[in-house]
């Protein structure tokens, strides 16, 4: 199968679709690399993947089955897993095993994961991890297994495999999200003014209106004017919240 067509069959209009791409990311990984499939939709929330009827895609569909391999019935694993902790370090395709992490492009905070008892932590000896980040700060992930779970090298099939790997995965995934997305928190077409963005970045950090005024040269009821047109732009009750959106949508960058 071409890519292209690869692409289609991962592809997600509506919730209908998710156990039929789920199947053909499935098939696509093993037949390229007799490789296994874990995806999670957000790393941070501790309901598994589903498709249209509510049943769980790491079971039904990638056969996760085995009492020693139902990751996703761990919700402990988001916290304790290196696996997607790097994820929350890393917007590009990586392997892993005890011995550390591979990546195209080098990456001191994964240097900093430990990995000790890997095996014990993430339930494999090798994967290939591809994260996902989304908008509004959601992060998934898919992992790729080999069939032999005693295998601890899978830089051939990285090497080989992983940019394709993602961009299926970063498709399929963002298809699941949207499919299953039933409430709108953030509002539409949202646009804060270069004031309020620069205000609001220095709140983030912890910063009074006062020291902001100082810092801008701005009045302190000038700083608090920009703050509070940016909640109601935002639809936020208060001034964490203001800085949650902002950030969510984007506006404040990142410190790393």
């Amino acid at each position: 199968m071409a890519l292209r067509d690869e692409i289609a069959a991962v592809t997600i209009r509506q919730l209908s679709d998710v156990r039929k791409a789920a199947e053909a990311l499935r098939d696509i990984a093993w037949e390229r690399a007799r490789l296994r499939v874990g995806a999670a939709d957000n790393i941070a929330s501790k309901q598994p993947l589903t498709d249209e009827d509510g049943a769980i895609l790491a079971a039904e569909v990638f056969g996760w089955n085995a009492p020693h391999e139902r990751w996703w019935a761990d919700t402990r694993l988001a916290l304790s897993s290196p696996l997607p902790r790097a994820c929350r370090y890393e917007s590009e395709p990586f392997w892993v095993n005890a011995e550390g992490f591979r990546t195209r492009q080098p990456n001191r905070y994964l240097d900093a994961i430990d990995l000790s008892n890997f095996e014990k932590r993430a339930l494999c000896k090798a994967a290939i991890v591809v994260p996902i980040h989304l908008p509004f700060g959601q992060i998934g992930a898919v992992s790729f297994n080999a069939a032999d779970p005693e295998r601890t090298d899978l830089s051939a099939e990285f090497e080989e495999h992983s940019d394709e790997l993602a961009l299926l995965s970063h498709r399929f995934i963002a298809g699941c999200v949207k499919a299953h997305r039933t409430r709108q928190w953030l509002p539409a077409d949202c646009q804060l003014t270069k004031r309020e963005v620069e205000c609001l970045r220095w709140a983030s950090i912890g910063k009074t209106d006062k020291e902001i005024s100082l810092i801008l040269g701005r009045s302190h009821a000038t700083v608090r004017f920009h703050i509070q047109n940016a909640g109601e732009k935002l639809d936020a009750v208060n001034r964490s919240q203001t800085i949650f959106k902002a950030s969510q949508l984007g506006y404040l960058g990142s410190a790393a």
